[in-house]
């Protein structure tokens, strides 16, 4: 089971196995331009460009650390296990008071660990914005992700579409959804 930790009274630190899922730092910007400079990893997302313009990742960062954010995200911190400190982020976005949406990425010198699922699992096990129902989506050329989501809980919804920055092209998707306890 894993372990919550209040950081502040809207955003809860996840302790899980491998890592934790903690709010993001000013610090954490210099791993996130780096790995979201990796074409694969920005098109694997509907909103990292590419390529990363100055200041980007910074910018990000302030975001998610406003207190009036509409997104929470963590960092996924191996540092505590001899991994690195940023391995990616986990999201959830408020749809609504019992609705959120999901999002990941991991950065590629990651990918294929279980990092994205562990981090994903953790993340709707602890369920901090006490959704009833959690969307994610998947682009349909990235198979991985949405195995990450079957994994987790989610179920397969249906085909929509959506844009990419980074591709700067509407996207195949595919849509899930994971009602909660």
């Amino acid at each position: 089971m894993n372990e919550l930790i209040a950081s502040d009274a809207r955003q809860v630190e996840i302790v899980t196995e491998r890592f934790v899922l903690r709010p993001l730092r000013a610090s954490d910007a210099g791993l996130i331009a780096h790995y979201t400079a990796d074409r694969r990893v920005a098109e694997g997302t509907r909103s990292i460009p590419h390529p990363l313009p100055p200041g980007a990742a910074e910018s990000y960062v302030r975001r998610a650390m406003a207190e009036d954010r509409d997104e929470d995200v963590w960092a996924i911190d191996g540092s505590a296990n001899k991994l690195a400190e940023l391995l990616g982020v986990v999201s959830l976005t408020r749809i609504d008071q019992e609705q959120s949406e999901l999002g990941f990425w991991i950065g590629a010198g990651f990918w294929n660990t279980g990092f994205a699922t562990e981090a994903v699992s953790a993340l709707v096990e602890a369920n901090p914005h006490r959704s009833r129902t959690l969307f994610a989506e998947a682009f349909q050329d990235n198979p991985g992700s949405a195995r990450v989501l079957t994994n987790c809980g989610f179920e397969y919804l249906g085909d929509a579409e959506s844009w990419s920055v980074a591709r700067d092209a509407r996207v195949p998707t595919w849509t899930y959804l994971r009602k909660m306890g």
